[in-house]
């Protein structure tokens, strides 16, 4: 049998290749793309007449935002995700004033409380590495780390409940936000809102232990959003005291299996952080965080998915594949007890079985509220317009006159084989180095 490495040379040599590799180039090296069978054609608005065809087959991409499913839709998606959070960051894109960077705003963390003692890397006051609570000294590759030191004794049940919940803490969380700048500031929170809005954008980030914690850019706008004016009394100072203290005062109560009751909190690490206005690419030494580097930050974790060490890529169908995963002891543990307690009836709004896979997190790993700034929706369609009226330019027709008619039916998903999806991998890689090199030379001009 063939090894891999001569299958994709014969790929290299079939006559096909050329017209596949232009398929593939278009969907920017897509790992995992959808076939399409139909046809594309311009019409003449007014006769009707067919101006241009195109037909057969063709490849769309998957739209995957994990990176360890497809590296290239991450890529688009992590483009987006910047776009989308630096323009509610410094404005003077996608219809956002400048004037944001003026607002208060501020970088928060938000984590998961602890479910029991797991192995750590431990530093004393004079930064001198100490022993782990197990005894031993740990590297920072170390897959224990993170882990439980007593598996038996930690709390899975307790922590696949608060990660089923802890999107709804965010929800309580932003509403304690908003009744605490409300009494900050002596109003009620009726009178807050037609004052001032607190805009969110927040992504979730997968710790090692496999739970969740929240980074959000959290702004005080007026009451219309972007464009109106902050009042004088909503300072960063406050802001960042406001988040603490709702951080702080929020929870929600959940029953266990034993009928025992969970408080779901947020954990004691709250990282707060002011952002400052700056062309700066680095945390300053004074704690604040610049917009560049923050968007750069946050839109890193809106693609880093679950990933291999973490959860599996696909939901779960049988409790038998549950064996089968390629992930930590830790991590099948969690995913176990998921699916276990999905199957009581008192945790039936949760579809634990659902987001077994993703250790029980149920939300999006990127959201934010209304005005924060534009959407995914916008930036793609904003992406398709102009690619549509690149192709008419190409052509020579006149948008006025023309009416695009699509008709395109589902034939596959993926490639035909494993040699096709490493060159399509190694397409991929290549235009993420040269974006990275024409990213650099723009630097350096």
């Amino acid at each position: 049998m063939l090894s891999l490495a001569d299958r994709i040379a014969a790929r290299l040599r079939e006559t096909d290749y050329p017209e596949w590799r232009e398929k593939v180039v278009r969907i920017g090296g897509c790992a995992q793309p959808i076939t399409l069978f139909g046809a594309w054609q311009l019409h003449h608005a007014q006769t009707g007449r067919v101006l241009a065809h195109h037909g057969g087959h063709v490849f769309v991409p998957c739209g995957n935002r994990r990176e360890s499913v497809c590296p290239a839709c991450s890529d688009r998606y992590a483009a987006d995700a910047y776009h989308l959070l630096h323009a509610g960051l410094s404005g003077g894109s996608k219809g956002i004033p400048t004037t944001v960077s003026e607002k208060p705003r501020a970088f928060a963390t938000l984590t998961a409380p602890s479910f029991g003692k797991v192995h750590s890397i431990r530093r004393n006051a004079r930064g001198k590495t100490i022993p782990c609570a197990c005894g031993a000294y740990h590297h920072p590759a170390d897959p224990n780390v993170a882990t439980p030191i007593d598996p038996d004794t930690y709390d899975y049940a307790g922590s696949v409940l608060w990660q089923a919940n802890v999107g709804a803490l965010w929800s309580r969380f932003a509403q304690a936000l908003r009744r605490t700048l409300a009494r900050s500031a002596g109003l009620t929170v009726r009178e807050f809102a037609d004052h001032a809005r607190v805009s969110y954008a927040k992504v979730a980030e997968y710790q090692r232990r496999g739970l969740v914690h929240f980074h959000a850019v959290i702004r005080i706008d007026g009451p219309d959003g972007t464009a109106d004016e902050t009042p004088a009394w909503a300072t960063a100072e406050l802001l960042e005291h406001s988040i603490r203290q709702a951080a702080r005062a929020v929870a929600l109560e959940v029953p266990r299996p034993d009928g025992e009751v969970l408080r779901v909190a947020w954990g004691e690490q709250v990282d707060v952080r002011q952002i400052r206005a700056s062309n700066a690419h680095q945390v300053e030494e004074n704690g604040e965080i610049s917009e560049s580097r923050l968007a750069a930050y946050v839109a890193k974790y809106a693609t880093k998915g679950t990933g291999k060490s973490e959860a599996a890529d696909k939901p779960i169908r049988s409790e038998l594949d549950i064996e089968l995963l390629r992930v930590s002891e830790h991590h099948r543990r969690m995913i176990q007890t998921a699916w276990e307690l999905g199957a009581n009836p008192l945790y039936e709004d949760l579809k634990l079985r659902r987001w077994a896979h993703m250790l029980a997190f149920r939300g999006h790993f990127l959201s934010k509220s209304q005005r924060y700034s534009v959407t995914f929706k916008h930036l793609r369609e904003e992406r398709r317009e102009f690619r549509a009226a690149e192709t008419l330019d190409r052509l020579g027709f006149d948008p006025e006159l023309v009416v695009v008619v699509n008709d395109w039916q589902y034939a596959a998903s993926g490639y035909a084989n494993p040699e096709e999806r490493e060159l399509a991998l190694a397409i991929a890689e290549g235009r993420r180095e040269q974006r990275q090199r024409t990213y650099a030379r723009e630097n350096a001009s």
